[in-house]
């Protein structure tokens, strides 16, 4: 049956329910994109869908043209907001209609291949703003097609759904938007009330529900949340679209930059690019290289779009600076490859739109054709000393495979750290044992080289090398003892009073992973600090200090072990038990809850019992009923009164409906039990409920202090004797 053919002004507000649950759905994409930047693409085109469903609901007509009305309206709106770059002055182009295509092939695509918050271009954030549309075409066609009006809300819950699937809100989220698309799907069903059949009387529409009524289930949902939420912390989500999903490197090649450094350093006068504005920056990486399999070392391949901003590694927990710098590529050939010069915790991009391997920071520029102009955005970690620290064996990477191992190099890494356990104090010590026993080639005939077979004869025969052999030789032997270490290729920064990178400067040089900090850079070929004064700051500094406090060799000892942490002792043991203290804490809000849940879920699993009772058992549990629903509500009830003797009483205290519904009540139950013959049992059922459900509609219009008093009364639930 078609239920837009009457739509009155009221039937605007079930309908701003439905528009409303959709766009909340869409806002929870906000961890993607950002809330602000949602706001507009998905507010506009929902306003727009619904005026034209209230214009097109007031007759039959209107009403068959409704969901295209709805479609061409919310679709004309995302057009103006999300791509009016590719209009004509405001109207569509063809452009427009092939960047909507991409909107529903693409875009949902391309934001999983992106690192977020992605950037909200039309290319990637336009899938969000259609989805919310269908839900709100779909949801008003469901609240006008079918009675009941939970249906309608079924596209935005799809809506909800596909936006947990590509990031799983956090806790204290995830409260905030059940709490709101709550609140939504309860005003809809307050305001899409609907009248209940009566045996014998035409129907009727019911009384509108009190907003008042909706407070005490919001209060409920709230506390049930916080409870939750410090009972059963929410672990991290398991699965996202996003896994599945890396931007695609099909047409641009990746090869080993660390093969071109004896190349590069045949030419140390050729520029390469320029820094302005890096004061204090001493490296820049090009690429890191984690896999080594005896032979090659692999860059990392798991590259996705720079989003508007990438945050710092969970990693870091030091204070971060956020820094910048111009960077200048006037011949990407110069280069060699298509990384882009950057930082080792890139935060963001500008002037260009490059691929971030996020695990290592490493930019990636597709085709790399043309001058390369942009600014860059860098988290510089924060730290004074790091004396004390430890190392990170989870960092990724840090533990990669070094091949099949030759012989004597597990023996010259012993040695090396002269039997030391891995800390960050033996992985410096490595970095000085390689200064202190191995040479710095120079001159035209460069060794090259990074295998296993280069690095033996570097390791255990010539002890003469370039800054390749020095960082793939040290990261070999490192993880050889346990370290966690990688290698990096870059270059050096120039000198004071130079902004030019030149051949060079290139370098290798390897990363250790420290707990707190991240991957703190070490240089065991003494080449890595430009000819002049140092700033003294960054990590590198850091570790240079550290290297400086080292003891001679001789004096080498592993720092001691700390004691495991003993468990305090308890006054009284007990048996072994303890309380927490969290449960006497949280005792009263338990038996608060109890109460507010308990209550009501008797009182209606009670009348429901009731209800189902067949014969005779029927009357008199709509008699039962009605005598509890009436002491609910502070009307004196007495063992042995009869149903004309609660009338009676309750005559002063509710209105006179009330008081006929009890008397029918009284006649249809002295039917049933005494009269003879006794009429159909069917039919008493039927009529003592009916009579039953007066007395609640009376009792509904006193108002909703007295209802929200009579929900939660003990006496409604536990008959007095």
């Amino acid at each position: 049956m078609e239920r837009g053919d009457d739509v009155s002004p009221v039937r605007a507000l079930p309908a701003a329910c439905v528009v409303l649950a959709a766009v909340v759905a869409g806002l929870l994409f906000a961890p993607v994109f950002g809330i602000a930047e949602l706001l507009l693409p998905l507010g506009v085109p929902a306003l727009a869908g619904y005026l034209a469903a209230l214009l097109c609901s007031r007759g039959a007509a209107g009403a068959a043209w409704r969901p295209v009305a709805v479609t061409v309206a919310g679709l004309l709106a995302v057009v103006e907001v999300v791509l009016w770059p590719t209009t004509a002055a405001g109207l569509p182009t063809g452009e427009t209609l092939r960047a909507l295509a991409a909107g529903v092939t693409d875009s949902w695509q391309s934001t999983l291949q992106s690192t977020w918050p992605a950037q909200a271009d039309p290319d990637l954030v336009l899938f969000v703003p259609l989805l919310v549309l269908f839900a709100c075409v779909l949801g008003l066609e469901l609240l006008y097609r079918v009675d009941s009006p939970l249906w309608s809300l079924l596209p935005s819950v799809l809506v909800l759904v596909l936006s947990q699937f590509y990031v799983a809100l956090t806790a204290g989220a995830a409260v905030l938007a059940g709490i709101g698309y709550a609140a939504v799907a309860g005003t809809l069903l307050a305001a899409s009330r609907r009248e209940r059949p009566d045996p014998g009387r035409a129907r009727e529409r019911a009384q509108p529900v009190p907003l008042l009524l909706l407070v005490p289930p919001v209060v409920l949902a709230v506390a049930c949340a916080l409870v939750a939420g410090l009972l059963m912390p929410v672990p991290e989500a398991r699965f996202s679209l996003k896994e599945q999903q890396l931007a695609p490197l099909d047409q641009t090649r990746v090869d080993n930059p660390l093969g071109r450094i004896a190349g590069r350093l045949a030419t140390p006068e050729t520029p390469v690019f320029q820094v302005r504005g890096a004061a204090g920056a001493d490296r820049w990486p090009l690429v890191v290289l984690e896999d080594f399999d005896g032979v090659n070392w692999q860059p990392g391949t798991r590259y996705r779009r720079l989003g508007a901003e990438l945050r710092p590694s969970p990693g870091v927990t030091v204070p971060v600076t956020r820094r910048e710098a111009e960077l200048v590529v006037a011949d990407p050939a110069a280069l060699g490859g298509p990384w882009l010069p950057s930082r080792p915790s890139p935060a963001g991009v500008s002037g260009l739109d490059p691929l971030v391997e996020e695990r290592q920071g490493t930019l990636l520029r597709p085709g790399a054709t043309g001058a390369a102009d942009y600014r860059l955005t860098w988290w510089e970690p924060e730290i004074d000393s790091l004396a004390d620290a430890t190392l990170d064996p989870s960092a990724p990477g840090g533990l990669a495979g070094i091949g099949v191992v030759p012989d004597g190099i597990p023996q010259l890494a012993e040695q090396a750290v002269q039997g030391l356990r891995p800390t960050f104090e033996s992985a410096v010590v490595l970095e000085r044992w390689m200064r202190d026993n191995y040479r710095l080639a120079t001159g035209p005939n460069l060794p090259s080289g990074h295998g296993w077979r280069q690095l033996t004869e570097f390791l255990l025969e010539s002890r003469l090398g370039t800054s390749e052999q020095f960082a793939a030789g040290y990261v070999a032997l490192a993880r050889s003892r346990g370290i966690p270490a990688r290698l990096v290729v870059g270059f050096r920064a120039p000198g004071p009073g130079e902004d030019t990178v030149r051949n060079g400067d290139a370098l290798a040089w390897p990363e250790v992973a420290v707990k707190g900090v991240g991957w703190v850079p070490l240089d065991p070929s003494g080449t890595a600090t430009a000819p002049g004064p140092s700033s003294g700051a960054g990590l590198a500094a850091a570790a240079a200090r550290v290297r400086e406090d080292l003891p001679p060799p001789q004096d080498l000892r592993d720092p001691p072990v700390a004691p495991p942490e003993e468990a305090p002792e308890r006054a009284d043991d007990g048996g072994g038990f303890s309380i927490p203290w969290q449960v006497p804490a949280l005792l009263p809000v338990v038996l608060l809850l109890g109460w507010l849940i308990g209550v009501p879920a008797l009182t209606a699993s009670r009348s429901w019992r009731r209800r189902r009772r067949t014969g005779q058992e029927s009357v008199v549990g709509a008699w039962a009923e009605a005598r509890d629903r009436l002491r609910a509500h502070g009307v004196p009830v007495m063992p042995g009164m009869t149903v004309r003797d609660l009338a009676a009483v309750a005559a002063g205290r509710v209105d006179q409906a009330t008081v006929d519904g009890l008397r029918s009540l009284g006649r249809t139950v002295d039917q049933a039990l005494w009269a003879n013959p006794a009429p159909p049992v069917e039919y008493s059922g039927a009529e003592a409920w009916a009579a039953v459900r007066v007395v609640r509609q009376g009792l509904a219009r006193r108002g909703p202090r007295a209802r929200i008093r009579a929900i939660w009364r003990p006496p409604g639930v536990r008959p007095r004797p």
